[in-house]
């Protein structure tokens, strides 16, 4: 079979076959509990990790998918073995996990109640990024803020997103290159749409927001420990747009991307305008642990 597969509901299925029904409570309401993951030569990165924050998003939510942690760790293994071996064998795939409580209520009797389990693979999507490791890239401050922890807590890793689209759509008509860089109520930088942001201030080291206004994410804190590995001080407090835009250099850290330079904000430069000596030694070190060049990977195969 030379399609990818999917699992869906304990079942493998080919994965254009993976369809969630519209009466699902994912389709009708946003609710879907997620972690996107991505492979290194073919291996999940940090897998306890993303099950680890899946189930605790699982808790807030309120739904248990049938599954342990153990068998859904079994299926994700499995499911990238057989996806990755269609692929070059210096090609990579993200790995999503999606989970809903299922039918809603409205739409279907109570004994159809049971959550939909999905995990699916697709090729890395480089085109979208590989020119940026290169020349950087540039955020907008946006008017659409973060969605506030009284809304849900900022941990949950979830699929609705609705304040990230919004915010690249208004970041897109300032600068079509630009990402959304998202504020809070008080106007502290909280994250970039599906990104954590970190700054480097001489003196000071890395810095990023306070971790209970952010989600927590598995590419920062393996920023955070490949930056300690080469004595770069990291710490924690509020940020303010200027804050960013004064710094020396600025990050943007995501399961896929890895980590990118941020060269500009609001259409200003930020340190020389161009990606900086202390980024690329955390990418340099972040592909040696990983035994893959990140932005060779993403320049081979950035044409699809």
């Amino acid at each position: 079979m030379n399609e990818p597969v999917a699992f869906l509901n304990g079942q493998w299925i080919p994965a254009s076959a993976a369809v969630v029904s519209v009466d699902d409570a994912g389709f009708v309401l946003g609710v879907s509990v997620a972690e996107q993951l991505r492979t290194f030569g073919g291996k999940l990165f940090r897998l306890d990790e993303h099950l680890a924050r899946l189930a605790h998003s699982l808790e807030i939510v309120g739904v248990d998918p049938g599954m342990g942690l153990n068998e859904i760790a079994s299926v994700a293994e499995e499911l990238a073995a057989r996806n990755h071996r269609l692929l070059a064998s210096d090609d990579d795939l993200r790995l999503a996990i999606v989970i809903t409580p299922g039918i809603h209520p409205a739409y279907g009797p109570s004994a159809l109640a049971r959550p939909t389990v999905c995990l699916h693979t697709h090729p890395l999507a480089f085109r979208l990024w590989a020119e940026e490791y290169r020349s950087g890239q540039a955020l907008v401050a946006t008017k659409v803020r973060q969605v506030s922890s009284s809304n849900w807590p900022a941990e949950l890793k979830c699929r609705s997103r609705m304040h990230y689209y919004l915010a690249d759509r208004e970041a897109a008509a300032a600068d079509p290159r630009a990402r959304a860089l998202l504020l809070d109520a008080d106007g502290f930088v909280t994250e970039a749409s599906t990104a954590n942001l970190l700054i480097l201030r001489a003196g000071e080291g890395l810095i990023s927001p306070p971790s209970e206004k952010i989600l927590p994410g598995i590419s920062m804190s393996m920023v955070v420990e490949l930056a300690r590995g080469l004595g770069i001080p990291c710490l924690q407090r509020d940020l303010t747009v200027e804050d960013v835009a004064s710094a020396d250099e600025a990050m943007l850290t995501s399961t896929s991307t890895c980590i990118l330079p941020v060269v500009r904000l609001d259409g200003r430069p930020i340190g020389a305008g161009r990606p900086g000596k202390v980024f690329g030694e955390l990418l340099a070190a972040w592909s040696r642990m990983v035994g893959v060049d990140i932005a060779a990977q993403a320049e081979r195969f950035g044409n699809r």
